[in-house]
């Protein structure tokens, strides 16, 4: 069978790397003194290669997975160059502090970069002098922070201080002069993206005369003049969202060896700019070593196309001389990557470049999320929303690609609100079942940790109804088996609060059923330790006191069905939390509510099987409710059926433990043996039985031949009617020879024995006929 698309398995390197990071005490490292510091072993040697992953992934890991905690003195295992050595990082976020570089300083760092490490200060930057004779890429996007000291007293660099003292110093802040890049001799490639209007750049910049790549995204430029000093060098600019000036055209048309230039903005309506088809040309015509340019978000005048009879003409070309944009057909040759993100040039038929990027189709719109996620979230969230348009509307044409993006944008931009809300909507319609065929296994596990992220960090009413309708998505409970208590632990969450949004309620309560349909005692057990009993009863007391019977209070009581299935500390806990009271109240509340009575009952069916806990249904008030629902029509005969399961069980303890006057035993019995003749023995079933053994005690005995009878009927019902599911877990489960001791016992009534008989002869005829399709 070919392999699905994105099936391929993690590297045994990444395997390693996650492992030892999850074990470090247990791998590489060892605890000292009382603070129980974590410290390398002294006989670990790590390459290169290997720590940069080991630094790189624990990143990921403290970003992705909710289970994995944050090591206090973790950077400190990389500062010693003689065991550990480190050459390209990537850090993000706040979980990045100056003491965390300060540890790594002596490192021959080639590659640092930090993307909005809003920790970091004056005290971290002055770190990366550290790495001057080494560093050839640098990158602090978004770290605005760290061109800020502190007032008040200056720290030793040894000394630590808590978050609240860290946000007051914060307050009164000035700009740190004492910094610069003197020295910094091999720097090639810097990014100062976000970097505050009161650094000034151009001092900054002065000592690097090596630079080839710049990136001054959102950076106020009052003299950009000062740029051309790379002219010779300078192979790649980014000036997104600076403020366009003739000033600043007239030095970037200098820029000669520019092959990569960035103009674009973020929207039209902040700019008082307009992009001509002058000044288009002028860039096309000076910058002839160009394979890249970016001029999204910018108002084109109308003069830069051709007419839209000429652009009609012909299939779509990447030829610069049939381009429809005028300037573009000066090109020497396609260029490799266009930017035309928001701009209405995305919408013309022939655009000479390989990758585009716009909202015109698919294509646009992939390139889009891909280019602008890592570090332009506000495109990347428009694109995503058009995808999800797409999705929705139309029909995904690269259902991996599209996933991954998204995936990667929720996992990058975990905190951004508008990525969360767009990026779970987005996956629930690129998860369902019209895709579902070109999924592999691992691509849709990625989906769920992502949208258990999301749920995880956000409480906020959209995000969390995307991530559960998601959810539903996936076959339950398979998929979710791999992360079973974490999306447990999470629905419940969300069903806590009594006033919750309704919808989400819903959907929450049927994840919450469907997980634990069909799973094994432990997950059962473990998931009723976590407050599921107390949940479902909470939801079902909320729903009694509005008076109402919806999907909530019928799935909340399937769920109990099922939790409570062969699981006798989940029927404790219903007992202990009041649930008998429930049942009676909702039976007095709801008397027409057949699927209610049904799931009430099947969960009743539970309790009553385990025997320590029978003494308490054993009262006149269950007792009277128990035999009236004898003669229940609901659900065609579930609920009598049900009714006479209960009663089994507790008839089955003998007449000593029945000590009540009123109803009498006999009574009782008379009335089930009624029942049991009133139902047709081909009724199909709304019932899964995953043992018999319940049923099964029930057979060779002689204090209560009505159930044996009910236990017999049971049997010949569900034989019959699915003979290829019950007659083989009957075999299997030692049931015929139990069937042998009725027909052997003097007390088993005839018509016990008759059928019990029946139900041997089936199992007899599909043993020998396995492939019968009469039924």
């Amino acid at each position: 069978m070919a392999s699905k698309a994105g099936d391929d398995p993690d590297s045994l390197m990444s395997l390693c790397t996650v492992f030892c990071l999850k074990n470090l005490r247990r791998t590489m490292c060892y605890s000292e003194g009382e603070r129980n510091r974590l410290q390398l072993r002294p006989d670990v040697f790590l390459p290169g290669e290997i720590c940069d992953r080991l630094v790189n992934a624990y990143m990921d890991l403290v970003h992705t997975d909710s289970d994995f905690e944050p090591q206090d003195g973790f950077f400190q295992l990389f500062s010693d160059p003689r065991s550990t050595r480190l050459t390209r990082l990537q850090l993000r976020e706040d979980l990045v502090r100056d003491r965390d570089l300060e540890a790594i300083g002596k490192q021959d760092l080639m590659e640092l970069h930090l993307t909005y490490c809003s920790r970091l200060t004056a005290r971290g930057l002055r770190t990366l002098c550290s790495f001057r004779h080494s560093l050839l890429s640098l990158s602090l996007f978004g770290c605005s922070g760290v061109f800020f000291r502190k007032s008040g007293a200056p720290l030793a660099s040894g000394e630590d201080e808590d978050e609240d003292e860290l946000e007051e110093r914060l307050q009164h802040h000035s700009v740190d002069l004492d910094f610069s890049f003197q020295g910094f001799n091999r720097l090639r490639l810097l990014n100062l993206g976000g970097l505050p209007a009161e650094v000034d750049v151009e001092t900054l910049l002065r000592p690097l005369p090596a630079l080839t790549s710049l990136d001054l995204s959102g950076v106020h430029l009052p003299r950009p003049a000062f740029l051309t000093q790379w002219r010779e060098r300078l192979a790649s600019l980014v000036l997104y969202n600076v403020e366009l000036t003739e000033d600043l055209i007239h030095t970037l048309l200098q820029m000669s060896r520019l092959r990569h230039l960035d103009i674009s903005r973020e929207n039209q309506r902040t700019s008082k700019f307009k992009m001509t088809k002058k000044i288009l040309g002028s860039i096309v015509q000076s910058l002839v070593n160009l394979v890249s340019l970016d001029i999204s978000g910018h108002i084109m005048l109308d003069n830069c196309t051709v007419p839209a009879f000429e652009d009609a003409v012909g299939r779509p070309s990447i030829e610069p001389s049939k381009s429809s944009i005028y300037p573009f057909q000066e090109l020497k040759r396609p260029l490799q990557f266009l930017g035309l993100y928001n701009t209405t040039l995305c919408n013309v038929t022939h655009i000479p470049a390989y990758k585009v990027t716009g909202s015109k189709n698919e294509d646009q719109i992939l390139n889009a999320i891909e280019a602008y996620t890592e570090q332009r979230p506000e495109l990347a969230h428009r694109a995503i929303n058009q995808l999800f348009d797409i999705a929705r509307i139309q029909h995904c044409s690269q259902l991996l690609r599209a996933l991954q993006l998204v995936i990667t944008a929720l996992k990058t931009h975990k905190y951004d609100k508008s990525i969360q809300v767009t990026g779970s909507a987005a996956l629930f319609y690129l998860t369902n079942t019209e895709y579902r065929s070109d999924q592999s296994v691992r691509l849709r596990r990625q989906v769920i940790q992502v949208v258990l992220n999301g749920m995880e960090q956000y409480q906020e009413v959209t995000v969390q109804r995307n991530c559960c309708l998601t959810l539903c998505n996936f076959s339950i409970p398979e998929e979710l088996e791999f992360q079973y208590h974490r999306v447990n632990l999470l629905l419940l969450k969300i069903l806590e609060p009594a006033r919750q949004d309704e919808s989400i309620q819903r959907i929450a309560v049927h994840l919450c059923n469907a997980l634990v349909c069909q799973v094994d005692n432990d997950h059962k057990e473990a998931v009723g330790k976590m407050g599921f009993v107390k949940t479902m009863l909470n939801l079902i007391q909320k729903k009694l006191q509005d008076r109402m019977c919806d999907q909530v209070m019928e799935f909340s009581w399937s769920a109990l069905w099922n939790i409570t299935d062969e699981t006798p500390d989940n029927c404790q806990m219903f007992l202990e939390c009041n649930g008998m009271n429930l049942f009676l109240e909702c039976l007095k509340e709801f008397p027409d509510k057949q699927e209610l009575h049904r799931n009430m009952l099947g969960l009743l069916g539970n309790v009553a099987e385990v025997k320590a806990l029978r003494p308490q249904l054993l009262t006149r008030q269950f007792i009277t409710v128990f035999s009236e629902l004898l003669d229940s029509k609901a659900d065609g005969i579930e609920v009598s059926y049900n009714a006479c399961g209960v009663l089994s069980h507790i008839m089955f303890d003998g007449s000593e433990v029945w000590t009540m006057e009123e109803p009498r035993r006999s009574h009782v019995m008379d009335k089930m043996w009624a029942a049991i003749q009133s139902w047709d023995v081909n009724s199909r079933r709304n019932i899964n039985y995953r043992s018999f053994e319940p049923i099964l005690r029930l057979l060779p005995q002689s204090g209560a031949p009505v159930s044996q009878h009910w236990a017999t009927w049971a049997l010949y019902n569900l034989v019959s009617v699915y003979p290829s599911k019950y007659c083989p877990l009957l075999i299997k489960e030692g049931g015929i020879i139990l069937l042998q001791k009725v027909l052997e016992l003097d007390s088993s009534h005839q018509e016990t024995k008759d059928m019990a008989r029946k139900v041997m002869e089936q199992c007899e005829n599909f043993k020998e006929d396995p492939m019968d399709t009469s039924r």
